[in-house]
């Protein structure tokens, strides 16, 4: 099978297929999205599609990759189209979706992503790009040691971070006399919009800095940190999708079915939310025809989902790769996996706002047939990535809260002692690259010295900046500690039996 997916052969496709439902020639870009891997194209630019055929052309994407042009690679040959799959236990639908009007690497060439960040007709950036590309330190400050930070700054014509992209392409707008866009992140930080505006304003003031006395100082152009803080708006959201790792199986099934070849098309649930701070000066898309809730406030909807949705997901990687599970479903299926999951959701659903009308009962059990889904295969090693910038938000956060509230987090603290137990289990009981963290070189060295239980949690939290300056550390890494004696005297069967795991039914979400 030669022929690729591409406007001169979409015409191709057999019945049953959803095709773009709008002339993709008279679409222009509105939007730039940093970090356009699968999430974004299961996600934003599928919301995004759904405009545009509704009669909204101005707000076509451009797609940035920051790092790898991998994606670019195998979009550009069609003409940026891809097919995404939407897969449950009743079967597949296949939509294809054309939003993603161009494609463009940024270590390639860092003067284009910012002429098409700096053009007028960009309203809006959006953002993917995980937690850890953040680059903030365990204060949840900018990290201004890190490398990258240091060559932004160095080299603003040329930059290598998404704060050095922003706040140069921000500051040429101003000089020009163009509005900001808005910058919308949809990435799983807390207050996620406020978080990434104090980063953008923190590496601002570091600019500022350097042009103290310059010729650029007295033309005023040294108080960017303040334009930034008064007139760049930066909307908090809160994104929820499910979205597997595509495989070469996946790829073979879908070629089968469309009869053409995609080199990327994105497995993806049919469950799909967004939820955003209405905040846009300078307009946006009608979203909110298309399920998208514009509200005031995000903070209940990402507190729920973040606490609910994504501590489970944790829990289940990590408590998946120690028990030899690959798949979420599979680990979920694991009826001691299942009865913590409720337990955990137990734990975790009093430290939620109580005054918000969320209704936890209903999306827990939502919940519960979303990590039953056996079609979608979402592997446990892929969650399990760059836990020391998930759990802060997904878990301490809740097993701080209970602390204050004289309550136990026992369920909550053993997921912080099973991410520590299976990064320990690289290289022995798991694949020694088998899921990555940011901290890995940190605690490879620490984990080579094999402290005693309590010390190394202890260095782990110091580390990750876990709770740091809490009133409550101490006993959170108490907690953890006992659990993590547990895992290492006899695995996940002796931590879920010190619970009492393995002799009641499910409680929640079943």
């Amino acid at each position: 099978m030669n022929s690729r997916l591409s406007h001169a052969t979409i015409a191709t496709l057999p019945a049953g297929t959803e095709l773009p439902r709008y002339d993709r020639r008279a679409v222009r870009p509105g939007i730039v999205h940093l970090g356009v891997g699968a999430f974004h194209r299961a996600h934003q630019a599928a919301y995004v599609d759904a405009c545009l055929a509704n009669g909204e052309t101005h707000w076509g994407v451009v797609g940035v990759s920051l790092r790898s042009p991998d994606t670019r690679d195998a979009l550009a040959p069609q003409d940026g189209l891809y097919t995404l799959a939407i897969r449950d236990s009743a079967g597949e639908r296949l939509q294809v979706v054309g939003s993603i009007l161009s494609l463009l690497v940024a270590p390639e060439d860092p003067a284009a992503v910012l002429a098409a960040l700096t053009e007028p007709d960009i309203r809006i950036v959006t953002l993917t790009i995980t937690e850890k590309a953040y680059l903030r330190a365990a204060d949840g400050t900018l990290d201004e040691s890190h490398p990258d930070i240091a060559h932004d700054l160095a080299n603003p014509g040329s930059p290598k971070t998404a704060h050095g992209y922003l706040t140069e392409a921000l500051a040429r707008r101003r000089a020009a006399g163009t509005p900001p866009f808005t910058v919308l992140c949809c990435d799983n930080l807390p207050a996620n919009g406020a978080t990434l505006h104090r980063l953008l304003i923190e590496f601002a003031r570091l600019r500022d800095a350097r042009t103290v006395g310059t010729e650029l100082s007295r033309q005023g152009d040294a108080e960017l940190a303040r334009y930034i803080a008064d007139d760049v708006a930066c909307p908090s959201s809160m994104v929820d999708r499910i979205v597997p790792a595509t495989t070469d199986a996946d790829r073979a099934r879908v070629a089968a079915t469309l009869g053409i070849e995609d080199a990327w098309p994105v497995m993806t649930e049919p469950f799909c939310q967004w939820v955003i701070e209405d905040r846009f000066p300078a307009g946006r898309p009608a979203w909110e025809k298309f399920g998208v809730a514009m509200v005031e406030d995000v903070r209940p909807f990402e507190d729920m989902k973040l606490r609910l949705l994504n501590g489970a997901h944790s829990g289940i990687a990590y408590l998946g790769l120690l028990s030899g599970h690959a798949t979420v479903d599979r680990a979920f299926a694991d009826p001691a996996i299942r009865q913590f999951v409720d337990r955990l959701w137990a734990e975790a659903i009093p430290t939620l706002p109580q005054d918000a009308g969320l209704d936890t009962t209903a999306y827990t059990a939502e919940l519960a047939e979303r990590f039953s889904n056996t079609a979608l295969a979402h592997r446990t090693a892929q969650i399990a990535n760059d836990g020391s910038q998930k759990l802060p938000q997904r878990i301490v956060a809740s097993a701080l809260a209970r602390l204050e509230e004289g309550l136990l987090p026992e369920h909550l603290s053993l997921v912080v002692a099973a991410w520590i137990a299976a990064c320990a289990a690289r290289g022995s009981a798991l694949p020694q690259r088998h899921f990555t963290d940011p901290l890995d070189a940190a605690l490879n060295d620490l984990f080579s010295r094999n402290p005693a239980t309590d010390e190394a949690v202890t260095a782990v939290f110091d580390l990750a900046g876990f709770a740091k300056a809490h009133p409550e550390r101490q006993k959170l890494i108490e907690f953890v500690a006992t659990h993590l004696v547990h895992f290492k005297q006899g695995g996940p069967k002796l931590a879920f039996a010190a619970l009492g795991i393995g002799n009641e039914p499910p409680r929640l979400g079943g």
